[in-house]
């Protein structure tokens, strides 16, 4: 008995060396406005997300699996198949509240793989107290 053990997991590694093809999605986060405007540098919102974006439970563990990036004034976020847009948007969320800017900006899914940070309308309440 004590020898069908030992063999047994050599024909379990063999059957998993097959080669599984790693799925990956991209997410953007489109920050045009805040960047024209000065409000934001994007490249300390890259930097939060490098830093916050946890991987297997772990902060400062993206490795291969997950990649961002900033491509003018939009963020490309790379990432292997368990990720969810949702946790882009609360990360997203908490670097606006850090920077105290979330009074002005929110968060709208543009697409089925993308964000946008745009501002409040602001001008529809500014024509109702005028009235």
């Amino acid at each position: 008995a004590f020898s069908q053990s030992l063999t047994m997991p050599a024909v379990i590694l063999k059957k998993k060396s097959q080669p599984k093809k790693k799925v990956f999605t991209k997410f953007i986060i489109d920050c045009s406005n805040p960047v024209e405007d000065g409000i934001i540098k994007i490249s300390n919102f890259v930097d939060f997300l490098k830093a916050r974006i946890k991987v297997n439970g772990k902060i400062n563990n993206l490795g291969d699996s997950v990649t961002v990036v900033a491509e003018k004034n939009k963020i490309a976020v790379t990432a292997e198949a368990p990720f969810s847009k949702r946790y882009l948007k609360y990360l997203t969320k908490k670097f606006l509240k850090k920077q105290s800017i979330r009074d002005w900006l929110h968060v709208i899914a543009t697409s089925k793989n993308s964000y946008e940070l745009r501002y409040f309308n602001i001008h529809d309440q500014d024509a109702e107290e005028a009235e």
